[in-house]
């Protein structure tokens, strides 16, 4: 029965992959037009013209909507492997083949004894639920990488390691992975390579680290948590606006820089519960390297200045290494996620206007999906925590100590 399932469950895989897949390239190419705002315009006009910066030797200096770390220029750079295509198209190509390297090496890893299927499952049906932003930004470059790191993990410390500094140059936020880790050499790994990628970028190409600036200068994006607030109190008054505001659109005006600040608290408590986490974490099994990953990255992004649709397919990718081991606690926190995912798309980009504007319609799928999150993280945390700290004994239940009777002291001189 159970072979005879896990037949069936592989000759689906490829089916449903190529049917949305092809749906995705047929949007992004625009065979068929997706309703909202063209979310292709990032490629042929931003990436495309970081391409051309970078081409010459050296980062966008001048360009405050680059903030990302110096190994994304090689992603950039990328749709100069497929010179008989235009730029565009030659990207879309790349992620598209990424992406099929990825349910490749989740079926592969599936199969082994005591594994599970439904990782590639999670991948598959999870991000076509995006819609074609998903092709149109270089997350899922960024995403590979970070699962090949984790299914590295408990049999290649030191493979896990560099994989996880190499996606943090690439995005940042990879560098979570390392987590949970409790082999030296996957730190040591880890160290070695980011030393070694950043020294060759940093003395290679000028202005490595001028993302540095521009991320540090962001407001409050209008899909994040934080948002919320302005999006309610523009019924009540408010003297805002929203505005195109480093490369997103962003809330501008009175309370903003308070509310961003709220959010870099939230974040840093965040910092503060998984430090915590870590150093009371006691029982380790190998899910819980995934576990672990996935719990941090979901508060990251929950609690972030900004949550563009794009920053689900990492909650995707690490979903699927998650319920790769039938060990994980984290299920409902998955399935909750793939609920997230279908809302963002409906509020970017087919509902994007209605966001923008605050409206009954966009105000409620704001609620509804970051209200996911939010769900998504506290029970993920939460299990995470209960499967891996052991807890304190009640002071009820240690044994106690009776005083000695002094009949049985024994006798002193006098």
């Amino acid at each position: 029965m159970k072979t005879t399932g896990t037949r069936r469950s592989l000759a689906w895989l490829p089916v449903v992959w190529c049917l949305t897949r092809l749906m995705l390239l047929l949007f992004v190419l625009k065979v068929y037009v997706f309703p909202g705002p063209d979310v292709t315009s990032d490629v042929h006009v931003i990436y495309q013209g970081w391409y051309d910066v970078l081409s010459t030797g050296t980062f966008p200096l001048n360009d405050v909507t680059w903030q990302y770390p110096p190994a994304a220029a090689l992603a950039i750079l990328s749709p100069g492997l497929l010179p008989f295509l235009d730029y565009a198209t030659a990207f879309f190509v790349l992620v598209c083949v990424t992406d099929l390297a990825v349910l490749a090496l989740m079926t592969y890893a599936g199969r082994r004894p005591g594994r599970s299927l439904r990782g590639a499952w999670v991948w598959v049906i999870g991000v076509p639920l995006l819609g074609p932003t998903v092709y149109a930004r270089y997350d899922v470059m960024v995403t590979a990488v970070a699962m090949a790191a984790l299914l590295a993990g408990a049999r290649h410390p030191k493979a896990m390691g560099a994989l996880a500094a190499f996606g943090a140059l690439l995005k940042v936020w990879p560098a979570m992975l390392l987590l949970a880790a409790r082999s030296r050499s996957a730190w040591m790994s880890a160290l070695a390579a980011g030393i070694a990628v950043t020294g060759v970028f940093a003395l290679a190409m000028p202005g490595a680290f001028a993302f540095l600036t521009f991320q540090r200068d962001r407001g409050t994006e209008v899909e994040s948590l934080g948002a919320l607030v302005f999006h309610v109190a523009r019924h009540f008054g408010w003297q805002g606006e929203v505005r195109l505001n480093y490369g997103s659109i962003e809330f501008i005006g009175p309370y903003v820089s308070e509310v961003s600040t709220g959010a870099l608290f939230l974040t840093g408590a965040a910092f503060g519960w998984l430090v915590l986490w870590r150093l009371l974490a006691r029982r380790f099994e190998q899910h819980t390297l995934a576990d672990a990953a996935f719990v941090a990255v979901l508060m990251f992004t929950t609690t972030s200045r900004v949550i563009s649709p794009q920053y689900m397919v990492w909650l995707i990718g690490l979903a699927a290494v998650c319920v790769y081991f039938p060990g994980s606690r984290m299920r409902l926190p998955v399935v909750l996620v793939l609920v997230a995912c279908f809302v963002t798309v409906l509020e970017f980009p087919y509902y994007f206007a209605n966001v923008v504007a605050s409206d009954g319609l966009g105000l409620t799928l704001l609620f509804l999906r970051n209200g996911l999150l939010v769900a998504a993280t506290l029970i993920a945390a939460g299990a995470l925590w209960r499967a891996t700290v052991p807890p304190a004994t009640p002071a009820a239940a240690r044994p106690r100590v009776s005083p000695a009777d002094p009949a049985d002291m024994p006798a002193t001189a006098p």
